[in-house]
C-alpha cells in the first residue's frame, strides 16, 4: 500500500525520537563510565596502587573487649589487664618455620612452641594472625619491634587478658576462660570468626561459659598497610567492634570470702540465700582453684594434682553434686501429712528405737537406738526422731511426699547461669516404673521419708526449700542482678498452696530445734535475740550397716575410712520472726549434721545478718574463745575489696 506525504512525515518524525532517545543514552552511560574512570584514576588511585603493589592492605579482625563482672556492690569480679604478645601471619611470613627461629633468637621459645606455632598457622586461613606467645615483658616487645625488618609476618601489639581478682574464692561462680578448642567448635554450627583465632578465650565454666555470647561481644576490623617484608607501616581505617555486656552478680563478695574462709580444710558446700528477693548472696564450694592458673596456662602436673584430688576441687559441690538430704527433708514429708489430712500436730506415736514394716518383718531403726518414746510431731522434728516420720509416710503415701517435695523446690533445675545444675531426685511410683522397671515398695517410702533412698537433692535446692518454708512463697533464685546496669527482674513469687497452720507448726519446730535444750542444734543456737534462728539437723548414710554390725556395735564415724563416713547436712533461715535469709550447709563425710554442718551454717547466718565479723555476745559462751580465735585469723588476713585496676581499651 502506498504511502501518503502525512503517514511519511509521522514515520520519519517517530525516528527521530527514537535516535534521541538512544543517543540520550549513549550519552550518559560514557559519561557514567568516565566519572567512574575518573573516581577510580584521581580519587582512589593511592589505593588501588597499594593494593597493586604486592597486596600490602590487610584486614585484620579487632577481638573485641570482653564484659566484666561485678559483684552486688560493685566490685570486680572479671577483669581485663594488658598482656603483651607477638603474633604471625602466615600470608605475610612466607617461610614461618625460618622466621621462627629467627623470632627465637631474640626471645625465648621452646622447640614445642615453636611446632605448635607452625601446626596452628597452617591450620588457619592464611590471613588470621596466630598467636606466638604471649604474657612478655615490655622489653622482648620493644626487642621484636626494633628487629621487625628481619621478621616479615611477626607483629607485636597489646591485647587483653582475663584476670580473677578473688581468685579460689569466686572460681565456681564466675568460671574461668581459656583458649578456644577444637571440641568447641564442633559443636558450634556457625561459629564467630573470631573463634578462629588460635589463643582466643571463650568461657569454658560457670558464668563465663553460660553467658559467653553476651561476655564476648563482636569483632571490629582494621585495614593496615605492610611493606614488601610485612613490617605494619600504618593503619589506615577501623571499624571498632562491640565490647561484651557487664555483668552484675547478686554475690556479696565479703561474704562469700567469709564462707570460704570457714569452709577451709573440709569437702563442703554452703548456699546462702536472700528469703525476700531469691539473690543468691553466697554460693561457696570447698576445696575450690585458682582461675587465673588457666588463664595463663595451667602446667600437666598441677592440673593432674587437681584432677585427682579427691575433694574434686573442680566440682561446684552446691549446684552440681546432689546428696541424700537426710534428716533436712522431714518437714517435707510432715507438711505432705499435715496438708492431707492424715496426721495432726497432736498426734503422737511411740519410738522404741526401731519399727517393723511390712509383711517380710524389714527392721528400720531411729538413729536414737534406745528410741524417743512417745512423740509428737514438734518433738520428732526438734530431736530428728525418725520412728514417727516411717509411720506417718505410710500413711500418706509416696506420691504425695514427692509432690510436696516439688512444690518446696527439690526435683527442680533451677535456672541459674551455670553449668551443670543439678535436677535431684524426688522419686514416685511412677519414676520407679518407667526408670527401674520396678514396683514401688513400703520400704522404700519409709526409706524416702527421711530423706534417704532414691531422694537426692543439691544445695542449692536445700537453700530454695528453706526460704520456701520460712516466707510461705515460690522464691526462685537469682544470679544475675543487673546487665549492663539494666536490673534483671525479679520472677514472681505466688504464695505456696499449702495451708498457713502447717507452715506455722513446721516453723515453730524448726525454732525448737535451734532453741530448745533438746534440740538437734541446740549447740549451735544463735543467743542474740534479735537473730534467732529457725533450722533442721540432716546425717544422710553413704553405706548400709549390716545386721551383724548393729549386734557388735555400729562403727563411728571417727573410726571410718574417710569415703564411708556420713555426711553432715544443715538447713536455716533467720531471724525467726522476720526471715531475711536462708542457708543450706552440706559437708562431705562430715559426720553428724550437728556437730560438723550446724557450727558453719550458725557461723555464716550471723556474718551475712551483721554484714561483718560478728561479736562473740551473739554466740553461746562456750563457743566465744574458739570464735575469737578464729576471728584473729581471720582478720589478720587480707580481704581486700577495693577495686582492682582493669582496662578496657
Amino acid at each position: 500500500m502506498k504511502q501518503t506525504a502525512r503517514d511519511m512525515a509521522m514515520s520519519t518524525k517517530t525516528i527521530t525520537r527514537r535516535g534521541l532517545l538512544l543517543g540520550g543514552a549513549q550519552i550518559g552511560l560514557l559519561g557514567v563510565l568516565g566519572w567512574r574512570m575518573h573516581d577510580l584514576q584521581i580519587r582512589q588511585s593511592d589505593q588501588f596502587r597499594l593494593l597493586a603493589e604486592e597486596n600490602r592492605i590487610n584486614m585484620r579482625l579487632i577481638p573485641p573487649s570482653r564484659g566484666l563482672i561485678f559483684d552486688r556492690n560493685g566490685l570486680p569480679l572479671a577483669i581485663n589487664e594488658q598482656n603483651y604478645r607477638v603474633t604471625l601471619v602466615r600470608e605475610d611470613a612466607g617461610d614461618v618455620e625460618a622466621v621462627l627461629h629467627r623470632l627465637a633468637q631474640i626471645v625465648p621459645l621452646t622447640d614445642q612452641e615453636i611446632s605448635e606455632a607452625i601446626s596452628n598457622a597452617k591450620r588457619r586461613s592464611p590471613f588470621v594472625p596466630v598467636t606466638i606467645k604471649d604474657w612478655m615483658t615490655w622489653e622482648d616487645i620493644a626487642e621484636v619491634s626494633v628487629n621487625a625488618p628481619v621478621l616479615p609476618g611477626i607483629t607485636a601489639e597489646v591485647g587483653l587478658s582475663r584476670h580473677y581478682p578473688y581468685g579460689q574464692e569466686t572460681a565456681h561462680v564466675v568460671g574461668y576462660v581459656g583458649p578456644v578448642s577444637d571440641y568447641d567448635l564442633e559443636r558450634l554450627e556457625n561459629p564467630d570468626p573470631l573463634l578462629q583465632i588460635p589463643r582466643f578465650q571463650i568461657g569454658k565454666t560457670g558464668v563465663e561459659a553460660r553467658w559467653e555470647e553476651r561476655l564476648r561481644g563482636s569483632a571490629g576490623t582494621k585495614r593496615i598497610e605492610v611493606n614488601a617484608v610485612g613490617r605494619v607501616m600504618r593503619e589506615l581505617d577501623r571499624n571498632e567492634g562491640d565490647a561484651g555486656q557487664d555483668l552484675q552478680l547478686t554475690l556479696d563478695t565479703s561474704l562469700q570470702n567469709y564462707v570460704a574462709e570457714r569452709l577451709k580444710g573440709e569437702a563442703a558446700s554452703v548456699v546462702v540465700m536472700d528469703c525476700a528477693t531469691g539473690d543468691i548472696l553466697a554460693l561457696c564450694s570447698a576445696p575450690s582453684f585458682d582461675p587465673n592458673q588457666f588463664v595463663r596456662g595451667i602446667s600437666s602436673q598441677n592440673y593432674n594434682l587437681l584432677r585427682d584430688n579427691k575433694y574434686r576441687p573442680f566440682r561446684c559441690k552446691a549446684v552440681q553434686d546432689v546428696y541424700p538430704p537426710g534428716s533436712t527433708f522431714k518437714m517435707i514429708t510432715a507438711l505432705a501429712a499435715i496438708e492431707a489430712g492424715l496426721v495432726t500436730p497432736e498426734e503422737t506415736a511411740w519410738c522404741p528405737g526401731h519399727m517393723v514394716v511390712g509383711t517380710g518383718g524389714q527392721r528400720f531403726h531411729c538413729w536414737k537406738g534406745g528410741g524417743h518414746g512417745h512423740v509428737d510431731l514438734h518433738k520428732a522434728l526438734k530431736e530428728s526422731c525418725d520412728v514417727y516420720f516411717y509411720d506417718i509416710a505410710q500413711r500418706v503415701g509416696i506420691d504425695k511426699i514427692a509432690e510436696m517435695a516439688r512444690k518446696l523446690g527439690l526435683g527442680t533445675r533451677h535456672d541459674i547461669p551455670m553449668l551443670a545444675v543439678a535436677e535431684g531426685l524426688t522419686p514416685d511410683k511412677q519414676w520407679k516404673r518407667s526408670v527401674r522397671g520396678e514396683i514401688w515398695r513400703i520400704g522404700d517410702t519409709v526409706n524416702a521419708s527421711i530423706g534417704q533412698g532414691y531422694v537426692l537433692a543439691s544445695p542449692l535446692q536445700l537453700a530454695v526449700m528453706t526460704a520456701r518454708l520460712a516466707t510461705g512463697r515460690s522464691v526462685e533464685p537469682r544470679l544475675i542482678k543487673s546487665v549492663n546496669t539494666v536490673e534483671t527482674p525479679l520472677d514472681e513469687q505466688p504464695d505456696l498452696t499449702i495451708s498457713p497452720s502447717g507452715l506455722r507448726y513446721i516453723r515453730r519446730a524448726m525454732y525448737a530445734t535451734s532453741n530448745d535444750r533438746k534440740g538437734t542444734a541446740y549447740g549451735s543456737r544463735i543467743v542474740a535475740d534479735e537473730f534467732r534462728m529457725a533450722g533442721k539437723t540432716g546425717t544422710s548414710q553413704v553405706r548400709r550397716i549390716t545386721l551383724e554390725e548393729r549386734r557388735q556395735g555400729i562403727t563411728r564415724n571417727e573410726d571410718l575410712p574417710w569415703e564411708r563416713r556420713d555426711h553432715a547436712l544443715w538447713v536455716n533461715y533467720a531471724p525467726f520472726e522476720n526471715p531475711r535469709i536462708a542457708v543450706a550447709v552440706v559437708v562431705e563425710h562430715g559426720g553428724g549434721g550437728s556437730r560438723a554442718a550446724a557450727p558453719i551454717g550458725r557461723d555464716v547466718t550471723l556474718r551475712a545478718l551483721y554484714g561483718d565479723l560478728p561479736p562473740v555476745e551473739a554466740y553461746p559462751t562456750k563457743d566465744r574463745d574458739r570464735i575469737t580465735e578464729m576471728h584473729r585469723r581471720m582478720s589478720l588476713r587480707d580481704f581486700d575489696t577495693s577495686p582492682p585496676k582493669s582496662d578496657r581499651a
